[in-house]
């Protein structure tokens, strides 16, 4: 455990270095997003679109429960260099991905690396941030993992158009492995008395280590916010397409959405230590629910397309601090990597819903946007529902 001292100066070296490591992580493979939609059709498989996401998702959903028991007993960096490479490894095996099926298995096993890498992160950040602090922390950490975010997909796009989609991705790779790195130089923060060898025995999970029942009421918020998410990442690319937006700026959307996110994730992450994680996520979901109606008006206007990115971008930059943080607030100190296990497989699930439906009702038709968006629209009010009559608020566990 980290001591007072440590405890007291809240940002040490080693939660700098944390987001740095994001930076890169989150960089690496959201700056393929913009292209591989085409890529997937260049291949054969436009009809398969919704599986980029869903299959990247479920990997990603599958291992939660896996890396939050590892994170617990064998520790937050092993689990954190694990899925930082396989990030490395997947990058650099793309350009050699050359049939549907190849690709669409290479995008399952890539799922792994969010599965692992974020949830020890969450958990490392939890185990060195006071409670005072904590969501503060978690939207520094978010202003990170969203620089990388807004990076990726402007600086891929660039990239590809300048040199190719092989160069894209073996530097996709590239920042995969410095991420890697930067990892090698913190100090575990696991409990000595908790740590364990790893050992084959450890993968066998028991009913009661799947899930955290603690932090069941953040999971289901996570879950409905999550959706348009995974809905939008599908179908962002052909509507910037079918906008009139070049090549080049087919990351444009991802830009105003995360600068818009950034712009607020500091204010959001004091706001929910000092009012409460509830009041936040009622706001935040509200806006989020703006930002999908005026998505659905935006099949013929840039103007509203791109405003549609910067109230999603407020909208994350707002919930995702007080999620983080709520799920923290609530895991028991020994469990805090199942805790955040149970949450980011919330967030899988709805972002792989997401995916899925949308690609399956987008189906390469653009006059069918408005029908997507309609429905992350039906499931964020779902959500604003939820926070504003179906949770009370709980006591802090850790």
């Amino acid at each position: 455990m980290p001591s007072t001292a440590t405890a007291t100066r809240t940002y040490t070296i080693g939660f700098w270095l944390m987001c740095l490591s994001s930076f890169l992580f989150f960089a690496s493979f959201n700056m393929l997003l913009p292209e591989l939609p085409a890529h997937l059709t260049r291949l054969g498989g436009g009809e398969y679109k919704g599986y980029i996401i869903a299959l990247f998702t479920l990997t990603a959903g599958l291992s939660r429960p896996f890396s939050g028991k590892l994170a617990d007993t064998v520790g937050r960096i092993p689990v954190m260099v694990f899925g930082s490479l396989v990030c490395f490894v997947c990058g650099f095996f793309y350009p050699w991905a050359a049939t549907v099926s190849g690709f669409l298995l290479l995008r399952l096993l890539h799922g792994f690396s969010t599965g692992f890498k974020p949830t020890a992160t969450a958990a490392f950040i939890g185990d060195i941030i006071p409670l005072a602090k904590r969501g503060e922390a978690m939207g520094l950490l978010g202003v990170a993992g969203s620089l990388g975010m807004a990076a990726g997909p402007a600086l891929g796009s660039r990239l590809t158009a300048a040199t190719s989609l092989n160069t894209l991705f073996y530097f996709s790779s590239g920042l995969a492995l410095l991420s890697l790195l930067v990892q090698g130089t913190l100090t575990e923060t696991l409990p000595l008395a908790q740590r364990q060898r790893f050992s084959w025995k450890l993968l066998r999970l028991k009913w009661n280590e799947l899930l955290e029942p603690l932090v069941f009421r953040p999971a289901v918020a996570t879950l409905l916010c999550l959706f348009p998410y995974g809905a939008i990442l599908t179908v962002v690319p052909d509507q910037s397409t079918a906008l009139g937006l070049k090549a080049a700026d087919k990351g444009l959307f991802y830009t105003c959405f995360t600068l818009a996110s950034l712009a607020i994730r500091l204010l959001a992450g004091r706001a929910s230590d000092k009012y409460g994680r509830l009041p936040v996520l009622r706001v935040s979901t509200i806006i989020l629910a703006v930002a999908l109606g005026v998505l659905t008006l935006a099949t013929h206007s840039i103007p509203l397309f791109l405003g549609g990115a910067v109230l999603f971008g407020l909208s994350t930059g707002l919930n995702s601090p007080a999620l983080y943080a709520w799920t923290i607030d609530l895991s028991h100190p020994e469990r805090r990597g199942r805790g955040v296990a149970t949450m980011y497989i919330a967030l899988e699930a709805g972002i792989g819903l997401g995916a899925l439906l949308a690609g399956w009702i987008f189906s390469n038709q653009i006059e069918r946007l408005p029908y997507v968006h309609g429905l992350s629209l039906a499931v964020t009010l779902t959500a604003v529902v939820y926070l504003l009559f179906g949770v009370k608020k709980q006591a802090v566990v850790s």
